[in-house]
């Protein structure tokens, strides 16, 4: 499945703060050993960038780098449960200092303590309030917010583009993702079903802006760059939205990593591909930021 040493050394480092059982555990359990990992892995930010934290229509949030024409709104992963203003810091600062646009980072209310819709309303509050031209960029569970915030702006504020790192958008679970790689290292199947219960509770979601793969009409939605991880249960979930975006007129450029595993941001700085990766991710936000200019 993986054979680069690489990213095999990135797995053993993420496991060994952040056990598969983690997300199993309880949300105070699973935030611990979550930052611990993060922590592991933050690099130190670029000399110089100004960094201020400030609430935002009260929405806690970062800022990154001083105001631009047009901005980047930063969406963190971590299942909508783990995850925050400081686990996704130096992603957030590289990619401000890579693009010279100010990137400003959203601590939404996590489950299972606030159900949904709480987290695309607070993405939601902050990207109204900044009243500037921007592209949005999430990974994991903050690009599922993402493409949300995309299908609820549509024909009012919308971003010039949407940038979706390894999503969950609501997928089939009998495509072949699900149980080809429903053992993947860092994210497993039965993890996606335990944080999907923390956001969701037990019913059943039908609302098209949790899973955007459920939308009828995708027409009019802002051009998408989307990047998955091979080994993951999620990475059908990509191609699909693209070609229904494709379907509808949208464009959108999908582009698939392999060996790599869900979260490989974090080894952007150890393992070549992801360092590829991650460059391709800064030259699209590039690429969509010029719209606005």
């Amino acid at each position: 499945m993986i054979s680069d040493p690489q990213v095999l050394d990135f797995i053993r480092k993420t496991e060994d703060s952040y056990p598969a059982d983690s997300n199993l555990a309880t949300a105070e359990d699973n935030r611990r050993n979550y930052d611990i990992m993060c922590a592991a892995f933050r690099a130190a930010r670029p000399e110089d960038l100004p960094v201020a934290d400030r609430r935002i229509a009260d929405v806690p949030c970062r800022i990154y780098g001083e105001k631009t024409p047009v901005f980047v709104l930063y969406v963190h992963g971590g299942g909508f449960v783990v995850g925050g203003l400081d686990s996704h810091d130096d992603v957030c600062a590289e990619i401000a200092d890579a693009t010279g646009l100010q990137v400003i980072a959203v601590d939404y209310r996590l489950a299972p303590e606030h159900r949904w819709p709480a987290q695309i309303d607070d993405v939601a509050a902050v990207w109204r309030a900044v009243e500037r031209p921007g592209v949005v960029v999430g990974d994991s569970a903050g690009a599922a917010l993402v493409a949300g915030l995309c299908l609820r702006e549509r024909g009012g504020h919308e971003p010039l583009g949407q940038v979706l790192i390894y999503p969950g958008l609501g997928g089939d679970r009998s495509w072949l993702s699900y149980s080809e790689m429903a053992e993947a290292p860092l994210l497993r199947t039965i993890d996606l079903d335990a944080y999907q219960t923390a956001l969701h509770g037990e019913g059943l979601v039908t609302d098209p802006v949790a899973r955007p793969l459920l939308a009828s009409d995708l027409s009019g939605l802002p051009p998408a760059f989307i990047v998955t991880a091979n080994v993951d249960p999620l990475r059908d979930d990509g191609p699909a939205y693209a070609r229904r975006l494709n379907d509808a007129g949208v464009v959108a450029e999908w582009r698939n990593e392999p060996e790599l595993p869900h979260g490989y941001l974090r080894a952007r700085r150890s393992s070549d591909r992801a360092r590829r990766s991650f460059q391709a991710i800064v030259a699209a936000i590039v690429r969509m930021s010029l719209g606005g200019k």
